[in-house]
């Protein structure tokens, strides 16, 4: 194999494939990148077993082939190198070393041979279908800060995917929940995903599409296929494909509220910034703050602190029902105000012991409820 690509393009590559790879590892293979050479391209592909990222870039092919180096070697080498460098890459006649050459910089890896290799991508998908990449990062960010990181309810690790429909209306739904909080968001069904099953998409593999998309064209399209146990995603020259979570989702619309009959509004930025102060004071164990609610249009944030100190602000809202005062987590909130998108935001309550609802005013396409706290 021999082939010389542009710095840039080859770092970029790198910088999403070796992520998937895990530093420590009892499988030596795992520890590598894939590298195939054929045509006018360069293909590299990493995998920890449970997730596998492909990208193909340009390159100047002049000995076709494959191999596999240490990931986070290269990388660091690709990374250290000037801008605008060119990098050979060759694997060595003696057949158990990969040369790196850029300008007058030689570096010689250790290989190991591609057969070892595993393939993540075996298998039939047989639902296929397109969503615009702005959508399905939208989906994935308004939901993926509720994931559960307690390993014990696995199937919470993750965000579930499906298709339920809501009065005549079919829609793609992502729901996360970590028992404390839970966050719902939606759009229209995409054309060829009506029908598809309930999926849960892992943790880690969820961070990885979220860096995929970090800033898509506006018309750019994210190609998913499913099956019963994978999803793959294909955006541009990458391909993501991911074992889902084998478990079932609970039924979280028993959690969504749906009596909650006090209403407040509240200009979200400047709520955003109040709890964010007050919460200074908060104990890193606790971080409750108090929400009172009077009937004179005040809302008022407190925080007391036995080691630190006590916090107050208040802040004129919208809120005509009976007084209440009411405890949560304050970086839950802060969670939950930095994924609303309008100016207004809703909560809906019921009383001091029940879940909260909140989202955007006039959107439902996105949803939060909130656990409280005692304070």
């Amino acid at each position: 194999m021999r082939a010389i690509l542009e710095r840039s393009s080859l770092l970029k590559s790198l910088n999403h494939v070796h992520r998937v790879v895990e530093r420590r590892n009892t499988i030596p293979i795992l520890s590598n990148v894939l590298i195939r050479a054929s045509g006018s391209e360069l293909t590299l592909k990493a995998t920890d077993l449970d997730l596998e990222i492909l990208e193909t870039v340009p390159a100047e092919v002049g000995r076709a082939g494959a191999t596999t180096v240490p990931a986070h070697m290269l990388y660091d080498i690709v990374r250290k190198l000037p801008d605008g460098a060119e990098v050979a890459l060759e694997t060595a006649p003696d057949g158990q070393t990969v040369l790196v050459r850029s300008g007058r910089s030689s570096f010689s890896l250790q290989m190991l041979p591609e057969t070892d290799f595993p393939d993540l991508t075996t298998g039939q998908f047989p639902v296929r279908f397109e969503l615009p990449a702005t959508a399905f990062k939208t989906l994935i960010d308004r939901t993926q800060f509720a994931i559960s990181t307690e390993e014990t309810r696995y199937y919470l690790n993750g965000i579930y995917l499906h298709t339920p429909t809501v009065e005549g209306r079919t829609l793609l739904r992502a729901v996360a929940t970590d028992g404390h909080r839970l966050a719902r968001a939606q759009t229209s069904v995409p054309e060829g995903a009506d029908g598809m099953p309930g999926i849960i998409i892992p943790r880690k593999t969820v961070g990885e599409i979220q860096k995929l998309l970090d800033t898509p064209d506006p018309a750019a399209l994210a190609a998913i296929e499913i099956s019963d146990t994978k999803i793959r995603v294909t955006f541009g020259p990458v391909v993501l494909t991911s074992k889902l979570i084998d478990g079932t989702f609970p039924d979280y619309a028993r959690v969504i509220p749906q009596g909650n009959d006090k209403a407040l509004k509240v200009d979200r930025a400047t709520f955003s910034d109040a709890v964010d102060r007050v919460s200074t004071i908060a104990s890193e164990r606790g971080r409750a703050v108090k929400l009172s609610l009077g009937d004179d249009g005040r809302l008022s944030l407190t925080v007391n602190n036995p080691d630190s100190g006590s916090a107050t602000e208040e802040l004129d809202v919208d809120y005509s029902a009976s007084p209440l005062d009411i405890g949560f987590n304050s970086r839950y909130l802060l969670d939950i105000a930095g994924q609303l998108k309008t100016a207004t935001a809703l909560f809906r309550f019921a009383d001091p012991g029940s879940p909260t609802l909140i989202q955007d005013e006039g959107d439902d396409d996105a949803l939060y409820v909130l656990m409280p706290m005692r304070v």
